[in-house]
């Protein structure tokens, strides 16, 4: 990749210039993030403890807290020194390094999310073939699969990103280095590097979309044909809570990608972004385990409860 710019860094403007919102903004901050490494890495670790909890299912769930973790931590604890010392310079290859991971991290997310989808399709529509079709090998390829789809997409969008020259103008209406509000700031033609941007992203989201979708459906298709009440009732409770994740996280990222850059707010960007930058990190843990009687009987298992 050829660094054609004359910049070598970058300044955050954060999400607020208003002084006194600096520091209850941090504390919001800190506590969200505490919870989600918490949440993430407690998850990762009964996971790996509790026997019970060595299925399909919850090998997904690891893959996804980490990736939760990893994701969260690539652009929070910037904010979060932005606003305690008001430090918003951002060096050239540190903006690059973060908009790689949490790109990276996103789109394995995005691919993780839509395994879980075919994993519960198994489960519920061909319980008799679960063991034979969701084997170590099969789970193994679609987690490997994920990663590596991930980390080829931020590899595009990074060499997609600052192969653009930029000549000076270097202020990111942003709270981190997202690719549209780093990508407006260049002074060559970036109308292909934006195709490629909404091209690139509208195949990873639409993809992972139309396997979640078509495993859904087919899901619904199964419930509402159970005799058992109990049964369809856990089962609806189930896909309403994955429902819930998958909207807030498609529903954030098609807003922020798959529109041309001159519509685009800036402020509300930042909003949306909150969402899957801190709030979805933080949610997973209890939107797909805490809410769990097996991860409910893991934890009292590893952290017995007094009498």
């Amino acid at each position: 990749m050829e660094n054609n710019t004359e910049v070598t860094q970058f300044i955050l403007l954060g999400l607020t210039d208003d002084p006194d919102l600096q520091l209850p903004l941090f504390f919001i901050f800190l506590i969200i993030y505490t919870i989600a490494l918490v949440g993430n890495l407690g998850m990762i670790l009964l996971i790996v403890l509790d026997s019970r909890l060595h299925t399909p299912m919850y090998f997904f769930l690891g893959n996804l807290s980490l990736v939760d973790f990893c994701y969260s931590s690539a652009v929070t604890p910037t904010v979060m020194t932005g606003l305690l010392i008001g430090d918003k310079v951002i060096s050239y290859n540190d903006c690059a390094a973060q908009m790689f991971f949490f790109v990276a991290f996103a789109t394995v997310e995005n691919y993780l999310l839509a395994s879980m989808a075919y994993d519960r399709y198994v489960a519920v529509c061909k319980p008799l073939h679960y063991a034979t079709t969701m084997t170590i090998s099969v789970c193994m390829s679609l987690s490997v699969g994920s990663y590596v789809c991930g980390f080829l997409n931020a590899s595009i969008h990074i060499g997609d990103t600052f192969s653009l020259s930029f000549c000076g103008f270097n202020v990111v209406h942003h709270f981190f280095c997202d690719i549209p509000a780093v990508m407006i700031l260049s002074c060559s033609d970036r109308h292909i590097s934006e195709l490629v941007l909404v091209y690139v992203v509208s195949f990873n989201i639409f993809f992972a979309l139309l396997v979640i979708w078509i495993s859904y459906i087919l899901i619904f298709i199964t419930i509402f044909k159970m005799q058992s009440s109990a049964g369809y009732q856990k089962a609806m409770s189930t896909c309403a809570s994955h429902f819930t994740a998958v909207s807030i996280f498609y529903g954030t990222i098609i807003f922020m990608y798959l529109q041309p850059s001159s519509s685009h707010s800036m402020d509300t960007d930042k909003i949306a972004s909150v969402f899957y930058t801190m709030i979805i990190p933080m949610l997973n843990p209890l939107v797909y385990s805490l809410r769990n009687k097996e991860v409910k009987s893991a934890f009292t298992k590893v952290l017995p409860m007094p009498k």
